[in-house]
């Protein structure tokens, strides 16, 4: 059974954070304060919705060419502002009734998460978002008052948030820093009457007044709400699973670790390849009993991350292995086994390193892509017994020539290898596998069976 527990939360992490940095960021408005047990019963009701009713719904929107808003999303629409005292100028301006439309119309231009720092930045665009309510303006010549609009285009949002392990084992929001900027600003205030030419330059600045003064409602409200929505839901999920992460190594180091565990325990190390047999000609070659040993010590060299960007998701990753051994038996015969030659052989490989970014688009009916895959391999030494003279002249070739053309020898290698693993992914259904993996841990949370299968 597959428990790759940590991965899977760390993976779940980015998703509660997508959510909750967007969610609660517009609904951090809401002045009325709700119970204890409303906030659990809403965590429980958000979390099961996240993974089960909103997934098909989220699926179809990134099926049209454009995503606008996301599904089930809490956002107020439209989202009252209080009320508004400000001197400025030669004038006073109170401004009531205040509601901000288009909240909900949202688009997510940038996700980018680092898995080993547990650091995100994310980047929401609304095209346009209107100001609407009343003024009511003073001087020591005048007084007016009526209706006001205040039109916004292109708002980004941007967020950055970043999660520690504490000392208790738990994880929790370390830092938190938010922004909204706009392009261009439109107002019209009525009812300005035959001073409304003296007012303008005070006008021109109260729109300006009215975003200033909405930015700190909307960021000190949603400081404190996504900390604690982040580490409410956080701390259900790893209590819930019994997770303690260590504060010495991230854990997406630990989760690797667990891995290497379990590549172990499933008998991947070491591995036995298949039996192989070859001929050319009179020729042929068998091997036999051959073990590889060391696969199980990969471990992270760089930086492991993931980017939403112009409506596709890119996973960069860059890991690597220690010292690979491995042996096997030969048999050389000439003439369909008239003549042959049986011996062993033991070969071990400094290291291999890989680095690669898989590109998938969010319109899951689209394959996934592997841009890039860099290799780099480690000193490689053979022995070999059995071949009698042979045996020094194989070493040498082995030992000499691939460790002098190394590089040469894995550029070369890399662009086939990088169309074989292509046509990998071409058979992959994303959306029937991530469909099928859902429901498993709806079933069986983090004790689900994990089943890739490739053609």
């Amino acid at each position: 059974m597959f428990r790759a527990r940590l991965l899977i939360a760390l993976l779940l992490f980015n998703c509660l954070l997508i959510s909750t940095v967007r969610c609660d960021e517009d609904k951090s408005s809401s002045v009325e304060e709700s119970s204890p047990e409303d906030v659990d019963k809403h965590n429980q009701q958000v979390g099961e919705s996240l993974i089960s009713a909103q997934l098909n719904a989220v699926i179809d929107l990134y099926k049209q060419e454009d995503p606008v808003g996301l599904p089930g999303a809490t956002v107020p629409d439209p989202m009252p502002i209080p009320e508004i005292k400000q001197s400025f100028s030669i004038a006073k301006m109170h401004m009531k009734n205040v509601l901000a439309y288009g909240l909900s119309k949202f688009r997510i231009k940038m996700f980018k998460t680092e898995l080993n720092t547990m650091k995100v930045q994310t980047g929401v665009q609304i095209d346009e978002m209107l100001v609407k309510g009343n003024y009511t303006m003073s001087t020591f010549f005048n007084r007016a008052e009526g209706p006001f609009t205040v039109v916004l285009k292109n708002v980004m949002t941007k967020g950055n948030v970043s999660l520690s392990v504490d000392r208790d084992g738990k994880v929790r929001t370390q830092d938190i820093s938010l922004d909204i900027a706009f392009d261009d600003m439109s107002m019209d205030f009525q009812n300005l009457g035959f001073m409304g030419s003296i007012f303008q330059s005070v006008v021109n600045s109260a729109s300006n007044l009215v975003f200033d003064t909405i930015k700190p409602f909307m960021l000190s409200e949603a400081y404190s709400k996504i900390r604690a929505e982040i580490d409410t839901r956080v701390e259900n999920m790893t209590t819930e699973y019994n997770i303690v992460f260590p504060n010495s190594i991230s854990p997406l180091d630990m989760a690797i670790g667990e891995a290497r565990t379990l590549v172990r325990n499933k008998k991947f190390d070491p591995y036995l390849i298949p039996d192989y047999n070859t001929t050319a000609g009179i020729f042929g070659m068998h091997t036999s009993h051959t073990w590889i040993r060391g696969v199980s010590s990969f471990y992270r060299y760089g930086a492991i991350g993931i980017l939403m960007q112009n409506n596709t998701v890119a996973l960069t990753m860059q890991v690597g292995t220690q010292r690979i051994m491995g042996s096997t038996q030969w048999e050389v015969s000439v003439g369909r086994g008239m003549v042959s030659r049986a011996g062993q052989a033991q070969f071990t490989v400094e290291h291999i390193k890989v680095s690669f970014e898989v590109q998938q688009p969010l319109d899951l009916r689209r394959k996934p892509k592997l841009n890039d895959i860099q290799l780099e391999l480690g000193n490689i030494q053979v022995r070999c017994d059995g071949a009698g003279t042979l045996d020094y002249v194989v070493e040498a070739v082995v030992n000499i020539l691939p460790n002098l053309l190394r590089y040469q020898i894995m550029d070369a290698i890399e662009n086939p290898l990088k169309t074989r693993v292509q046509e990998k992914l071409d058979c992959i259904n994303v959306e029937q596998m991530i469909k099928k993996h859902v429901v498993e841990y709806e079933k069986r949370g983090f004790d689900m069976e994990v089943d890739f299968k490739l053609c």
